[in-house]
């Protein structure tokens, strides 16, 4: 059985969401890029680097193979095809007592699909600012 928090994450994929993304995100939040080597901390730099995932991962190939979940956090693993390279990752996902996300991060594999994504990731945030 999913948490609110991860029913809530599913249902923006679904839906596409992309501006429900700041009532699921706490004030707070952290997000871990896969290609940053730096944690990104508070809402706003974390709904830049969401929304441009929305963009690049969330195609119709994009499906959550497995997921993990506990009281306060989940891995959610995932794989999507993106110019005919297969992606596979996971989603790891931390919220507080409200169900606000508070840590988000994504790990990916292989290399080459590491590099592909820093390529879109990085084109998509310019293009944002």
């Amino acid at each position: 059985m999913h948490s609110p928090t991860v029913a809530a994450w599913h249902e923006l994929l679904r839906s596409r969401n992309v501006a429900a993304l700041k009532t699921l995100l706490a004030d707070d939040v952290v997000f871990h890029s896969p290609v940053v080597h730096a944690p990104q901390a508070g809402k706003v730099i974390t709904l830049q680097y969401l929304s441009a995932a929305f963009n690049v991962f969330f195609n119709e190939s994009f499906r959550y193979v497995r997921e993990l979940t506990g009281p306060h956090d989940a891995v959610l693993e995932f794989q999507v095809e993106i110019d005919g390279i297969t992606v596979n990752g996971v989603d790891m996902i931390t919220w507080n007592d409200e169900g606000k996300i508070v840590q988000f991060k994504v790990m990916i594999r292989p290399l080459k699909a590491i590099n592909l994504i820093h390529q879109r990731m990085a084109a998509l945030l310019q293009a944002q600012q």
